[in-house]
């Protein structure tokens, strides 16, 4: 019935009846709601109406059920586009060429996205010039130049968005703004499932009566089964020493049958003989290739390899058998474990990474950067040694201190609060998360900050000093602060430097600029300086 629906909406879709299609596909999604296919179609149906939220909808939610099926990310690249979340839109695409690389409607989709100048549909510049010079070039659009009443339409439409959404019924529309725009919502073809063989003509000639498998049987293969049988039996009982009898008898009396040697490996896998287990297998898919057995055969052979070595623990070896048994029968089963392999072997390289002694030295390269004022290095170097040791919470506490030379506080403060999670005890970690929010301007969670530090030492000075700074900061008047800051010598001598006034207009007009001028240690301790006093916040 879910395919009867979906070939339906295809029919609707193919036809403008938009509507009808997403209904059809909508009940065709209540009967299968795990099918990709219909999601992916009705995001379709949903843009040719202009519901692109609601085609957005769809196409996250067909990316979710098949991650490594490009078709999603085209749609879900679509639907952002025509939002006019371009760098959104851009990721999509480029996310779904990491499974396609020479995806012709992902390339072409990514290339037109990153032509647009405008990043949403307001303005006057909905339609630039150069996009009415497409539509009159394309042999599919170049008659809606002279149509007059679609020109009206389109340059209503320009004024006044909205009225696009209310006229995407038309198919003009439709044809005009994929040409426009360079989103093509008309594929060459809907998405399809593979179509079981239509019913069989009810009147067909009485076959002749085929012969009983047994009969098409040769004496030997006849005993061979027998014995295969008996050892499936014993097999079920648990005794397996019974069951290898059987089965090896049953090899000797046919030994070109590759179930039989996955019969014995199974047992050695039961008996946790993992090495005994990878060894028949490998010798039956040897047979099986051989003698041209089912490739379901040889897939189950190479994934009972890949189950043995993950009881080994050998994950890589265990990804690769998978992977062999994928290249002959693919399964959701099979593509789940290579998942689950993938996340052990990344967590094993991680733990293998790690070296306590490498952590201090890199470390050490760090301190060596940071006192050069070299502070982009000194954060690599100390990245280095998290990586080497990511249980040590001095080395967030430092990274911490080179994000905040670098202004970037939010970098600092998720560092800091992963070197206080490590070790609550940490007192410079929590001074250090006092000073980033009193960098903020955040002087309330700033004093929760040095009050932990208190509770730790109550006689440290650079916590109590932050303690004071921001319990005046937060109940003094801001004109009295800027007077305060304004009276600091070194905060007069940096408002009157012309090339730093200059900076900071800069970095008002364009926020940007600023990731450039931190890289110069000078002007950074400087912007830093403005910070504390007050006078300048950064979010």
């Amino acid at each position: 019935m879910a395919l009867d629906l979906k070939e339906k909406g295809n029919a609707a879709l193919s036809a403008g009846n938009y509507s009808l299609a997403v209904e059809h596909y909508t009940q065709a999604i209540a009967l299968d709601p795990n099918n990709h296919v219909l999601y992916s179609n009705r995001s379709a149906a949903y843009a040719k109406q202009g519901k692109y939220n609601n085609a957005l909808e769809d196409a996250e939610k067909t990316v979710s059920i098949k991650p490594d099926w490009p078709k999603g990310y085209s749609r879900k690249g679509t639907a952002l586009a025509f939002l006019g979340l371009k760098d959104e839109a851009t990721k999509a695409y480029e996310d779904g060429l990491k499974y396609d690389p020479n995806n012709q409607q992902l390339l072409d989709g990514l290339k037109e996205v990153k032509k647009q100048d405008q990043p949403s549909f307001g303005g006057n510049s909905m339609f630039p010039p150069e996009a009415f010079l497409k539509l009159a070039r394309d042999p599919r659009t170049k008659d809606l130049i002279n149509d007059q009443q679609f020109m009206s339409m389109l340059i209503e439409c320009q004024k006044d968005p909205q009225k696009l959404f209310a006229n995407m019924q038309d198919p003009r529309m439709s044809a005009a703004l994929s040409v426009m725009m360079g989103i093509n919502l008309d594929d060459e073809k809907m998405d399809t499932e593979p179509t079981p063989p239509p019913p069989k003509p009810k009147r067909e000639p009485t076959p002749p009566p085929k012969k009983s498998e047994e009969e098409n049987l040769t004496e030997e293969q006849k005993e061979a089964k027998k014995e295969k049988d008996l050892g499936n039996e014993e097999y079920k009982k648990k005794n397996f020493e019974s069951a290898l009898t059987h089965y090896n008898k049953a090899i000797e009396l046919e030994p070109t049958n590759i179930t039989y040697y996955n019969n014995v490996a199974a047992v050695y896998f039961e008996q946790k003989e993992y090495k005994k287990c990878i060894e028949e297998c490998e010798k039956a898919v040897e047979i099986g290739r051989e003698n041209r057995a089912d490739f379901k055969l040889i897939a189950k052979a190479f994934s009972r390899i890949g189950n043995a070595y993950k009881k080994l623990e050998d994950y890589k070896n265990a990804k690769t058998y998978f992977e062999k048994s994928m290249s002959e029968h693919r399964t959701p089963e099979v593509r789940s474990i290579i998942s689950e392999l993938d996340k052990k072997i990344k967590e094993e390289e991680r733990k293998a990474y790690i070296d306590p002694v490498k952590a201090e030295q890199a470390k050490e390269r760090g301190n060596e950067f940071f006192n050069k004022g070299q502070f982009a290095d000194a954060v690599k170097a100390y990245s280095e040694a998290i990586l080497r040791n990511p249980d040590e919470p001095k080395y967030y506490s430092n990274r911490a201190a080179c994000y905040t030379k670098l202004a970037a506080f939010d970098l600092g403060l998720k560092d800091c609060d992963k070197c206080v999670q490590l070790d609550p005890k940490f007192l410079k970690g929590w001074i250090r998360k006092g000073k980033i929010l009193q960098g903020m301007q955040q002087s309330s969670k700033a004093l929760s900050a040095y009050q932990k530090a208190l509770d730790i030492d109550s006689s440290n000075a650079e916590a109590l000093e932050g303690y004071r700074a921001c319990s005046l900061a937060a109940h003094s008047d801001p004109e009295e602060m800027r007077k305060r800051a304004m009276a600091d010598p070194e905060v007069q001598d940096i408002i009157r430097d012309p090339a730093m006034r200059l900076i900071l207009e800069q970095m008002q007009n364009d926020p940007k600029a600023l990731s450039d001028h931190l890289k110069n240690p000078d002007i950074a301790s400087k912007i830093q300086k403005l910070i504390e006093s007050g006078l300048i916040a950064i979010r």
